[in-house]
C-alpha cells in the first residue's frame, strides 16, 4: 500500500520534512479528496510541483470527504485515494488527514507554499490566516475549474437525452 515509501503518517511526514529542510528542500503542501482523480487534480498537482521543491499532499479522509461532501462520498476509499495520488510522479509525500481542512498539518509542518485550485483566490483560501502566521505564501495553481468529481458524478448518473 505504501507507493514507494510516500504514504505517510503524521509522525512520517514531520520526520520526512524535517529531512527535506535538512537537505535545503522548500516544500509545497497541495490538498484535497481527490476522490475521482481526473484532468484537474493532475494540472493541479502539476502546477503545485512547479513552485519548486518537494510536494506533499494531504488527503481527506473518508469521515472529512462525507462530512463535506455528503452521504455516498467518497467514490474510493482513502486508501486507494492516497496510492493512486502517490503513484503520480510530481507528488512526493501523501498524508491521510480527519480534518475538515488542514490547518492542522499546516501548523505542523509550516510549508512554505499553500497551493490551491482555481476555485480560490488568494483571499478566499480558508487557511492562508495560518499560513500568514509564519511568513509561508499562498499560490493559485491549476487550471480554470472546469473538472470536478460532483460534476462528473452528476453528469454520469443523470439519464441522458437522446
Amino acid at each position: 500500500m505504501n507507493a514507494d515509501n510516500k504514504i505517510l503518517s503524521r509522525d512520517e511526514l514531520r520526520r520526512r520534512v524535517e529531512k527535506w529542510r535538512h537537505a535545503g528542500e522548500r516544500v509545497t503542501l497541495a490538498n484535497g479528496n481527490f476522490d475521482l482523480l481526473h484532468v484537474g487534480h493532475v494540472r493541479y498537482l502539476r502546477g503545485a510541483k512547479a513552485l519548486g521543491g518537494k510536494l506533499l499532499v494531504a488527503i481527506n479522509s473518508d469521515e472529512s470527504v462525507r462530512a463535506l461532501k455528503g452521504e455516498g462520498r467518497p467514490v474510493m476509499p482513502e486508501n486507494e485515494r492516497a496510492e493512486i495520488v502517490a503513484a503520480l510522479g510530481d507528488v512526493d509525500a501523501v498524508v491521510i488527514f480527519p480534518e475538515l481542512d488542514v490547518r492542522a498539518i499546516i501548523r505542523e509542518i509550516r510549508p512554505d507554499v499553500q497551493a490551491k485550485g482555481t476555485d480560490y483566490t488568494a483571499e478566499s483560501v480558508p487557511e492562508r490566516d495560518v499560513v500568514a502566521e509564519y511568513g509561508g505564501r499562498v499560490e493559485i495553481v491549476g487550471d480554470p475549474k472546469d473538472h470536478s468529481t460532483s460534476e462528473i458524478l452528476r453528469s454520469r448518473l443523470s439519464p441522458r437525452k437522446s
